[in-house]
């Protein structure tokens, strides 16, 4: 083990680590908002749109994020459309996640008695209305369990975005094994980094669902 070559390397990982929760966040902000279109589609029951939706899931969650990258950043150029490899990873993570997200809504959803929405419906809101005060509330604090993995799984997938020469963690540990064979030292950076970043998700991740659990919610 070679603490010099650690300390001389921090900066390097600092900045990949950087670029790697830069692209998770918005990655994963996008596939929230992926996964509550997909469930809303499904919920209201939209024609032609649902069959599409359940062909996205299946597609999405039964390839690897490699082989969807590889599409994205090597397949699309050949269409004519050339994107970024920022754009890609955030695209890759997006398409990945939204499937999980929008699988992780349905259970939520699913788990409420659907006669809170005639009541609601009842007492004078409108389906939209009981759906965003009544059904929506509830559905996030029974999934917080399953979103908050699917933050984590996906913030692990990240490693993914070497492969498109994104300058991620992955990418910086693979190339300095190359220049100087320290293989430990670089390996041991990788791992205390990903630490650094999941484990304060994963963190507030249990604090959160011990919020709601306490608080009567997703109980």
């Amino acid at each position: 083990m070679d603490p010099g070559f650690m300390a001389k390397y921090i900066p390097l990982y600092a900045q990949a680590a950087v670029l790697t929760v830069e692209i998770g966040l918005v990655g994963i902000c996008i596939a929230i908002l992926i996964g509550l279109l997909c469930e809303a589609i499904e919920y209201f029951k939209i024609p032609v749109l649902r069959k599409i939706v359940a062909a996205y899931i299946e597609i999405s969650r039964n390839t690897p994020l490699l082989i969807q990258l590889f599409f994205i950043y090597y397949g699309l150029p050949k269409i004519g459309l050339r994107l970024d490899a920022w754009v890609c990873g955030v695209a890759g993570l997006a398409f990945l996640g939204g499937s999980y997200m929008a699988e992780a809504f349905r259970s939520g959803v699913e788990a409420i008695d659907p006669i809170q929405e005639e009541s609601a419906c009842s007492l004078g809101l409108s389906r939209m209305q009981a759906v965003i005060y009544v059904i929506l509330p509830q559905a996030f604090a029974i999934s917080a369990p399953a979103i908050i993995a699917n933050v984590i799984f996906l913030l692990k997938e990240t490693s993914m975005f070497s492969a498109i020469s994104l300058m991620d963690l992955m990418f910086t540990a693979k190339d300095l094994i190359g220049l100087y064979y320290n293989t430990t030292e670089s390996l041991t950076l990788l791992v205390t980094f990903y630490l650094l970043i999941l484990l304060p998700v994963s963190l507030v991740g249990s604090l959160v669902e011990r919020r709601l659990r306490n608080g009567g919610l997703g109980a």
